[in-house]
C-alpha cells in the first residue's frame, strides 16, 4: 500500500498497488502448472494398448491395481510387494469386500510367463474376475 500526502490539500491518499500481486499469482500459476503432471506418484510402466472402451465404475470403493514394472517388480496400490506374498496380501485386501475391484497393470515388455504367474496366483487367491489396464490403441490416421 502507498501513501502519498498531497501538499495542496493537506490530506492522505492511499492507493493498493496490484501489480506486483498480479505478478506473484502468475508465477504461482506457471508453477503449478508445470509441477501438476508431475504430481501423478505411482509406478512407470508402458502398457500395451487395446481396443476398447473403459469400463463403467460400479463400486464406491477404490479398486486394487496390481502393477508389474519392466524390471518385473510387483506393486499392489504403488506398494512393492514379494511375487509369492501377493496371494496373502490379496486375500487380505479383500476379506471384507470378495467382490472388489482388480486390476492387472503390466508393462508391454514383462514376459507372458510372469503375467500368467500373477494372474494364476489371483485366481489362488480367489478372485474370480480380473481386469487388465490398457491404454487406448493409436490407429494409423491418429484417430482412437
Amino acid at each position: 500500500m502507498a501513501f502519498s500526502m498531497n501538499q495542496s490539500q493537506k490530506t492522505a491518499m492511499s492507493e493498493i498497488n496490484v501489480t506486483p500481486l498480479v505478478d506473484v499469482m502468475l508465477v504461482l500459476l506457471i508453477i503449478f502448472m508445470v509441477t501438476a503432471p508431475m504430481m501423478q506418484e505411482g509406478v512407470t510402466v508402458e502398457l500395451p494398448q487395446a481396443k476398447g472402451t473403459p469400463l463403467e465404475k460400479e463400486q464406491e470403493k477404490t479398486p486394487l491395481v496390481i502393477s508389474v514394472s519392466d524390471n518385473g517388480s510387483v506393486f499392489l496400490n504403488d506398494a512393492p510387494v514379494q511375487e509369492e506374498t501377493l496371494p496373502d496380501k490379496i486375500m487380505e485386501a479383500t476379506k471384507e469386500n470378495p467382490s472388489r475391484e482388480v486390476y492387472l497393470r503390466a508393462d508391454k515388455s514383462v514376459p507372458y510367463g510372469t503375467v500368467v504367474r500373477i494372474m494364476a496366483a489371483l485366481k489362488g487367491a480367489g478372485i474370480a474376475n480380473l481386469g487388465m489396464i490398457t491404454t487406448p490403441k493409436q490407429d494409423g490416421s491418429g484417430t482412437k
